[in-house]
């Protein structure tokens, strides 16, 4: 479906599960990648088995076929627009993404009111600038699971607060090394706070 957003469309494919859904799972790709990333594909495809209804959304620029990614600030506007759009009010509301589409679920986590944060591949620096953290980005009071590969360029988070790292052993940025692993870790933390069955 398209949603339209102070940003231009955006779209957003919404899959419910068999029977009543016990949570909803926004997810947003990566700066220059789409929905069909892999990781977001296989936690897409297993969140919905466990009972969660779960949307996956293109950004704007994405929509109007730019690879280059808009300003943070025009990312998080039509973000929150699209979730607004997307909500149920009686379930419980996840936001979440890989790369990019992680800081941004991240930095509107608050103002969106959402139960939990996942964060696939949260980029903690740009590659050899250890400098320019970006930890700031994570909620500080909203349970957030941040799943991110031992040799990631990227980096990744340390835990501390409401935030929880999974580390996957021997994956990169782009978490295609053992995604059923990656998965097992996303559904186990999804069950442990009842927001999938």
């Amino acid at each position: 479906m398209t949603l339209e957003t102070p940003r231009g469309p955006a779209a957003a494919a919404v899959t419910d599960p068999s029977g009543p859904a016990r949570g909803l799972l926004v997810l947003g790709h990566g700066a220059g990648g789409g929905v069909d990333a892999p990781d977001l594909v296989a936690v897409h495809d297993a969140a919905v088995a466990a009972g969660v209804r779960v949307a996956l959304v293109t950004q704007p620029y994405r929509v109007a076929g730019r690879r280059a990614p808009a300003p943070a600030g025009h990312l998080d506007e039509a973000w929150v627009s699209v979730v607004g759009a997307l909500r149920v009010p009686e379930l419980p509301l996840i936001v979440g993404g890989r790369s990019s589409g992680a800081r941004v679920a991240c930095r509107t986590a608050t103002t969106l009111g959402a139960a939990g944060v996942l964060a696939l591949a949260f980029p903690l620096h740009p590659p050899g600038r250890p400098e320019k953290t970006r930890a700031g980005e994570l909620p500080e009071t909203v349970p957030t699971l941040a799943v991110n590969g031992d040799r990631d360029p990227f980096g990744v988070p340390s835990p501390g607060g409401a935030v929880e790292v999974a580390v996957r052993p021997g994956a990169v940025h782009d978490l295609r090394k053992d995604l059923p692993g990656t998965v097992a870790v996303v559904l186990e933390w999804l069950r442990r706070h009842c927001w999938a069955r």
